[in-house]
């Protein structure tokens, strides 16, 4: 998924020599949580709103510049390394420098997650599944397995939880089979955690506990 095309840069980074007034109006007139500074066009990191409301805008920003946040990304970074930086870095504005480290310009956080959503994970018809089983003992390989033995298709997955010994998986599968899918999951010793309407298991063992103790109550 090719991302140059995304890459803004109609807002030019202020200077380390800049007040740190001229970066409190920028910030009053903007609604991004960060902005870049530069020294003689050099991409020197990131301010963010919050640590320059610390400053008198009587300062230059040079004061301050151990609040700077270094991070950015290349013009060619995968864009599942762009929305981790982003996450990483709570903003949602991301410096992008080719390989010279020249600054190109930034990223918006929304229109990478408007990029995301027209991925077939999202953009495609299909029924999220949630299975959980022991780190040591699930492997993609045997997910796939599992679910195209089904004839059905995976759109997406991947780790959406771990916690101790045991990982959770997250997966997009097209609508084909999902009752059959879930059923060989549990065979092969997976929990599964979401539930879904063509989930008849955990429906038809209610229903036999409730015909048992209709039965036993007679």
């Amino acid at each position: 998924m090719a991302l140059e095309e995304y890459i803004i840069n109609d807002i030019k980074p202020l200077n380390i020599n800049d007040k740190v007034s001229d970066l409190k109006m920028m910030f009053n007139e903007l609604t991004y949580s960060h902005i870049p500074i530069e020294n003689n066009s050099v991409y020197l990191g990131c301010i963010s709103e919050t640590d320059v409301h610390c400053f008198d805008g009587k300062e230059k920003i040079i004061e301050c510049n151990h609040i700077l946040e270094g991070f950015f990304v290349r013009s060619d970074t995968n864009w599942l390394d762009v929305l981790e930086t982003f996450a990483q870095n709570s903003c949602n504005i991301m410096p992008v420098l080719d390989h010279q480290n020249n600054y190109l310009g930034y990223y918006e956080l929304n229109d990478i997650i408007g990029r995301f959503n027209e991925t077939p994970f999202f953009s495609e018809p299909g029924s999220t599944l949630i299975v959980e089983k022991g780190i040591q003992d699930y492997s993609f390989s045997e997910i796939s397995q599992i679910v195209e033995s089904n004839d059905a298709k995976i759109l997406g997955a991947f780790i959406s939880k771990m916690d101790g010994d045991v990982v959770q998986v997250t997966l997009k599968i097209g609508d084909s089979g999902l009752n059959n899918v879930i059923q060989t999951f549990r065979r092969y010793s997976y929990n599964v955690i979401s539930g879904h309407e063509e989930d008849t298991y955990i429906e038809n063992l209610k229903e036999r506990s409730d015909y048992l103790n209709k039965y036993l109550n007679m």
